[in-house]
């Protein structure tokens, strides 16, 4: 009861927010320490039911946590079934961490019934629809960016479809396919903010970022004095922005254009300041996995501008991250 009046206080005082997207922000909050409420997507209709689970934009440089050689180079892609493709189509279903959060890129359309849509949503359900032939053969569980790995790694999901940048350390603890889009981190901050983007005009503002994401790395390598504020889940960030609560903050500039349109009241500033490539990630012993969903994105970007990806991208990202004319090129590794 607690928790439901919090959420109704909350939801009244965030500003310049239709009420679909304040509700989804305060109910963003909730997940400072649990796992997000899983969203089951049955093969019929599609629809989420609830059920709960325990716990390019410009060349710029790498983020800090990439000091390998090609940490985007994944494995060639294959059709051939393994020990991970037999029990997915054993279980009959894709599980498939996401998030429900991020405007364009996974969330819910309130306009469409609550159904999970979004970029990496139509990802998923190509990934469903070429190992189980149904692209609503997906069970979605939504995990916040700190829980990523983790869920990998216990098993929890196959596959994690959540605007994830490949990098090496991650590379360390999971698998990732090619990459799917190119990103770089970039500041958002309140209009009028003094803040002018990564730079010295960071100096004593609180700065916030997901734990487990690529902005926590970056601030540990070069903070400017600022003061770090940890989320477990991005979109608390945009959350405590407009409480005031935080000046500014650091997420992939993909990310940041759909929190501006959902809110006027903020923007981008500066200039991208790394440049970074998404990735499904997957768990390391699951080799054959990763071929497959590599096979998949081979097909998915191939046909220009009638690809499934550019059509994906014209529908979702499109409207608020314009510009974009290819998907980021493959690449492989010998082996």
């Amino acid at each position: 009861m607690a928790v439901a009046v919090g959420m109704l206080r909350l939801t009244r005082r965030l500003r310049g927010w239709g009420g679909v997207s304040a509700m989804a922000a305060a109910c963003a909050m909730t997940a400072a320490a649990v796992l997000l409420p899983l969203a089951r997507a049955t093969p019929d209709t599609g629809r989420p039911v609830t059920v709960r689970e325990p716990a390019s934009m410009v060349a710029a440089p790498a983020a800090p946590a990439d000091t390998c050689q090609d940490p985007e180079a994944s494995l060639r892609p294959s059709g051939l079934d393994g020990a991970s493709i037999a029990r997915i189509k054993a279980a009959g279903k894709l599980v498939a961490g996401v998030d429900q959060n991020s405007f364009r890129w996974g969330y819910r359309n309130q306009s469409d019934g609550g159904r999970l849509d979004g970029f990496d949503i139509d990802l998923v359900k190509a990934i469903a629809q070429d190992i189980l032939g149904d692209p609503n053969a997906v069970i979605y569980r939504a995990i916040p960016t700190s829980q990523r790995i983790p869920a990998l790694q216990e098993g929890r999901v196959d596959i994690v479809v959540r605007t994830m940048t490949i990098n090496c350390k991650r590379l360390e603890d999971v698998a990732f396919s090619t990459a799917y889009f190119e990103a770089g981190q970039q500041v958002l901050a309140p209009k009028g903010s003094p803040i002018t983007g990564y730079d010295t005009s960071l100096k004593d503002k609180r700065i916030c970022f997901a734990a487990g994401s690529t902005a926590e790395a970056t601030l540990k390598a070069q903070s400017y004095n600022s003061v770090p504020v940890t989320v477990p889940n991005q979109l608390d960030c945009l959350v405590r922005l407009q409480l005031g609560e935080v000046d500014g903050i650091i997420t992939d500039n993909a990310l940041a254009a759909g929190q501006a349109a959902q809110d006027p009241s903020v923007q981008l500033v500066g200039s991208p300041f790394t440049r970074e490539f998404y990735g499904v990630a997957m768990n390391k012993d699951s080799a054959d996995l990763v071929r497959r969903v590599n096979k998949v994105l081979e097909g998915y970007r191939a046909g220009g501008n009638d690809s499934p990806w550019m059509k994906s991208y014209l529908k979702h990202l499109q409207p608020v991250l314009p510009g974009v004319t290819a998907p980021p090129p493959p690449k492989y590794r010998d082996g």
